[in-house]
């Protein structure tokens, strides 16, 4: 527990420094928030003339698609708010820093994940579980059992994109390639911003078991609508838990493998 306690610390004062850093200028901190709302309120805005058209989508109402949606910018926004520092990370591995986060009496995986929150992922991170919200109630007839398991699905898909950093950190131990390793995971993401219903095989089964896009963001929804078998709910933690493992495996193979900026 005190080991926990002084993490939790370090990850104070680092998201502090974070906070002055964003606030330095504050025209381009209410211009890149603005920017962020204006792409959600857009995308919401699609959504709607697209069910004014069609009515339902893939078998799935307005407001249940905006579940998905929400479900989908909650998770993306609460990972991308704790573990921004993977961004930077191709800096640390090139410039040597990264040598400095081994000899430090803290473990470099939490240095190189948790550098801080970013203040500027806390509007959409606000408006993302007001929209969760609102779209359950207008659904409405949903048990508290399912809204239990929407919480725990919720945690399983922030613990999946907590392994997919760590795969891009390891990645960049081994090649300094950061950059777009972290582009292709948002951009696979992107794809569960809808129920992965709307694609077909064997593209569905690639994105939701393979690289679980599906069980990180689409599960959750589906649980909370009533629509996943326990089956599903169980395979869900497994392909979870596998996928954290074998991310904490690769990570220390990395460290094993990694040769130093001073080499």
């Amino acid at each position: 527990m005190k080991e926990f306690r002084k993490y939790i610390r370090v990850w104070w004062l680092l998201t502090i420094k974070s906070f002055q850093v964003a606030f330095t200028s504050r025209f381009g901190v209410a211009l890149f928030v603005f920017g962020k709302l204006f792409r959600l309120g857009f995308f919401l805005l699609f959504l709607v003339i697209i069910e004014q058209r069609t009515k339902v989508i893939v078998g799935y109402s307005l407001w249940e698609i905006i579940l998905f949606f929400a479900t989908f910018n909650l998770i993306d926004v609460f990972s991308q708010f704790f573990l921004r520092e993977v961004y930077k990370f191709r800096w640390y591995i090139v410039s040597g820093d990264f040598d400095f986060f081994l000899t430090r009496p803290l473990s470099p995986l939490f240095r190189s994940l948790f550098g801080g929150g970013d203040p500027l992922d806390i509007p959409i991170l606000c408006l993302s579980i007001v929209l969760v919200a609102i779209s359950v109630i207008n659904i409405g007839n949903v048990s508290f059992a399912n809204a239990i398991l929407y919480l725990v699905l919720v945690a399983n898909g922030l613990l999946i994109a907590l392994a997919f950093h760590i795969f891009v950190l390891a990645v960049g131990v081994l090649t300094t390639e950061v950059d777009n390793t972290i582009w292709l995971y948002r951009d696979l993401t992107q794809m569960g911003r809808l129920p992965v219903d709307i694609y077909q095989q064997p593209l569905r089964a690639l994105i939701t078991f393979a690289v679980p896009v599906g069980i990180m963001i689409t599960y959750p929804s589906k649980a909370i609508l009533g629509l996943l078998s326990p089956q599903a709910v169980l395979i869900s933690f497994i392909v979870g838990g596998v996928f954290l493992w074998a991310s904490i495996l690769f990570w220390r193979y990395s460290l094993k493998n990694y040769s130093s900026a001073s080499s």
